[in-house]
């Protein structure tokens, strides 16, 4: 009775009995079915075993690592590869013996025979039970290797896995370079041959295991003649000039989608991040850029025809007038005062998109339709690959003007705002003229994303500009980390990227994205690439934060 109330079995049980639930749940969904029809490496590996085989890896890796490396905590692994088999071998028994199937729809015999590796119940059971096992000491063992090693294999699996989900856009765009001939040396029905699979896990291994090494300064080594940094910053402007060569129409549109998101979140991240003012109605702005291009250069009976070009400011000075007219009222309110004011600002504009009172101005539901694509010096920028350089361009800029505000006196006084209003007053910060600049140049961002996300559709309607858009911004500059320009960058390729390239696997898609963002939020809630004070601000309690007293 002592043993089993010791406090470390009893943890070891509790995340046994948890990986199993995760596994079993995954499994009774759906999921693991549909994610079986695909495979990763062919004849091996299937996206739905390592849906079902990841959370006992997950939490066996968890429960080793921070420990003093006694192999004899390779029993906590052991542990729950056993429970969650074991946990897999009942709900197999039980769709087996019962006709679970009238209440578990998804609980089929197509998921049975992928449960059991299609070696029947029996002796797909026993492999089942050995598999789970074999995975979660595996994932245990990686913390027994040197810290270089154990991390360089784990980055080399998990990039291998993503490029193996990715392999159906990597077909296409390796036929376009190389012809059908490579497909057939690497490929077989869609996913990576088992040779293919293996080496490049072994080349990014020996890359992660290299670049630490290559990164580390030379003693009395000749100074460069050119500087690595420039060089860096040089060899980065070319593959970003070069990129939708290489990605093809379907990806430059997903990065167009992505650096849309972006400049977003480069503005948001002003009034958040830095300012510490949460605006839950930022597609506000971002509508009244849209409509504000649309109006200007449509050449329906709505628009005025004018230039994109020319309209491309006005559409900033308008979306930047409409952050100061929200500012004004909410001067004195904080936290859930003004995130509840700013989205009912979002809903109003919503309605006036929608009503009847602008409709003869703005379309109502029937949108602004007639957009025309920009053009420069009579090139018309018609595909997403020419709109790409737009993009590129605008996020390059705000990008630049928000680093360099947030190093100025401005920025720093946004700081302060964020930390305590009333101390940054009685330092002689204006508490009006700040607030409002953050509105006015986060309000512009948007504007700017709005200015091209119209020509970019060539017709907007008001159901284009959701709620959910402004918590998909905020999410990803929370995701990334608050007040970091890297972050944000970050954060919208993983929030908006990677769920457009996940369109395959239907509605889960959601549930992997959800689950994503409570793992986020639990592991590291200061986000990706945090500024360094909201990572000192969230680990002020930690010892190597504490100063000696």
């Amino acid at each position: 009775m002592k043993n089993l109330l010791n406090p470390s079995r009893s943890r070891t049980l509790s995340q046994a009995l948890i990986a199993g639930f995760v596994s079993v749940n995954l499994a009774a969904i759906g999921m693991v079915e549909l994610f079986g029809e695909r495979y990763l490496v062919t004849g091996i590996l299937t996206m739905g075993q390592v849906v079902f085989l990841l959370a006992p890896a997950a939490f066996s890796f968890f429960a080793v690592r921070g420990t003093g490396k006694d192999w004899k905590d390779l029993l906590k692994a052991l542990t729950i590869g056993l429970v969650a088999g074991f946990m897999l071998l009942l709900f197999i028994w039980l769709a087996v013996s019962f006709p679970v199937r009238s209440v578990l729809l998804n609980v089929s015999p197509s998921l049975i025979d992928l449960l059991t590796f299609g070696l029947g119940t029996f002796a797909g059971s026993l492999a089942l039970l050995g598999v789970t096992v074999a995975v979660s000491l595996l994932a245990a063992a990686m913390n027994y290797l040197p810290q270089l090693y154990g991390r360089a294999i784990l980055y080399g699996f998990s990039l291998t896995l993503l490029l193996a989900l990715l392999s159906q856009i990597l077909v296409e765009r390796i036929r376009n370079f190389f012809g059908q001939q490579a497909i057939g040396f690497l490929f077989s029905s869609g996913a990576f041959k088992p040779l293919t699979a293996l080496v490049l896990f072994i080349l990014l291994t020996a890359l992660f295991i290299a670049l630490p090494r290559l990164s580390k300064p030379k003693a009395a080594a000749p100074k460069p003649r050119v500087p690595v940094k420039l060089a860096r910053q040089l060899a980065l402007s070319l593959l970003l000039l070069a990129l939708p060569f290489f990605l093809g129409t379907y990806l430059t549109e997903v990065t167009n989608n992505v650096g849309l998101f972006l400049l977003m979140g480069l503005g948001l991240n002003i009034v958040v991040g830095l300012a510490g003012l949460l605006d839950l109605g930022y597609v506000a702005f971002f509508a009244i850029g849209a409509y504000t291009m649309a109006v200007l250069t449509s050449t329906g009976p709505l628009g005025l025809g004018l230039s994109f070009w020319f309209a491309l400011p006005i559409c900033v000075v308008v979306a930047a007038l409409a952050g100061l007219v929200l500012g004004i009222p909410v001067l004195k309110m904080r936290g859930d005062y003004l995130a509840i004011v700013t989205l009912g600002f979002g809903e109003i504009i919503r309605i006036l998109a929608l009503s009847d009172l602008l409709k003869p101005y703005i379309g109502g539901a029937q949108g602004v339709l007639q957009i025309p694509k920009p053009s420069l010096f009579g090139l018309v920028l018609s595909t997403p690959e020419k709109l790409y350089y737009v993009i590129l361009g605008c996020a390059l800029l705000a990008a630049f003007i928000s680093n360099r505000l947030r190093e100025s006196r401005l920025g720093r006084s946004w700081i302060a705002i964020r930390e305590d209003e009333d101390v940054a007053e009685a330092m002689g910060i204006n508490l009006v003229r700040t607030k409002l600049m953050a509105f006015a140049i986060g309000a512009g961002f948007s504007g700017l994303a709005g200015a091209i996300f119209a020509p970019k559709l060539t017709s907007i309607f008001p159901h284009s500009f959701s709620f959910l858009i402004s918590i998909n911004v905020l999410s990803l500059i929370i995701v990334g980390g608050l007040g970091s320009i890297p972050g944000t960058i970050v954060g919208a390729i993983v929030l908006v990227g990677l769920p457009e390239l996940l369109r395959e696997f239907a509605e889960f898609r959601w549930l992997v994205y959800g689950a994503l963002l409570v793992m986020m939020m639990l592991t590291r809630p200061e986000g990706f690439i945090p500024s360094d004070i909201m990572r000192r601000e969230l680990h002020a309690g930690d010892s190597e934060n504490v100063s000696p007293s």
